[in-house]
């Protein structure tokens, strides 16, 4: 992972240099760590004390908030807000427009940095296009986030869950299919083969999941 430090005048010399890309139109502010074969689209704006991991890749128009942690393998759609405080885990996907927020109870003539909740997003996670997670919430490992849901509590790994406010419907492989409903504490599923085993709320996988 390279720092980046230059200034904006030394901007299009480290870009040709770079083992990421930066589109022209992007900005990035210094100083930050960006990963080999990240890519940063058009009219994105990554701010200063950003970590970005190896072969990411930020659309059109994505917002990444100051001090902000990226994983590796993450793809950020178009519109995106991801704002300070945020941290996502290797291999989340964010779809179109997903919004994350940072204050539980915003003004516009109060100033509430210091009250700044973190919301993590764990590895292999989907964020569905439009959804909105509510700061100070965790996202399990696979979960699933349907389009246009709000998160507002914490979601268990492998989780399926849409709706306004979101609700847990089910459980999901890592692979993207739903799990068959559970007749018994091991679920299988018909796609990948992959076995779990459900203790209580909580789905494990009986094998190492690799992304």
């Amino acid at each position: 992972m390279k720092s980046l430090q230059q200034s904006k005048s030394d901007e299009t010399e480290l870009m040709s240099d770079s083992d990421y890309f930066v589109h022209e139109s992007a900005c990035v502010d210094a100083p930050c760590e960006i990963g080999s074969g990240t890519r940063i689209w058009h009219f994105s704006h990554v701010m200063s004390g950003v970590r970005i991991g190896h072969n990411c890749n930020l659309g059109q128009n994505v917002y990444i908030d100051a001090d902000v942690e990226i994983g590796n393998r993450c793809k950020i759609q178009n519109n995106v807000s991801v704002y300070k405080g945020v941290v996502l885990e290797d291999g989340v996907f964010c779809g179109p427009s997903a919004v994350f927020t940072n204050v539980i109870n915003p003004r516009g003539f109060i100033e509430r940095k210091d009250e700044f909740k973190p919301t993590r997003v764990g590895r292999g996670a989907t964020l569905g296009a439009n959804c909105t997670v509510l700061c100070g919430t965790t996202i399990g490992a696979f979960a699933m986030i349907g389009a246009g849901a709000v998160i507002t509590h914490d979601v268990a790994d492998f989780a399926l869950v849409y709706g306004v406010p979101a609700r847990q419907r089910g459980w999901i492989c890592a692979c993207g299919v739903g799990l068959p409903e559970a007749v018994s504490e091991a679920l299988h599923c018909t796609a990948c083969q992959r076995e779990y085993r459900l203790d209580g709320d909580q789905l494990q996988a009986l094998a190492e999941i690799e992304i």
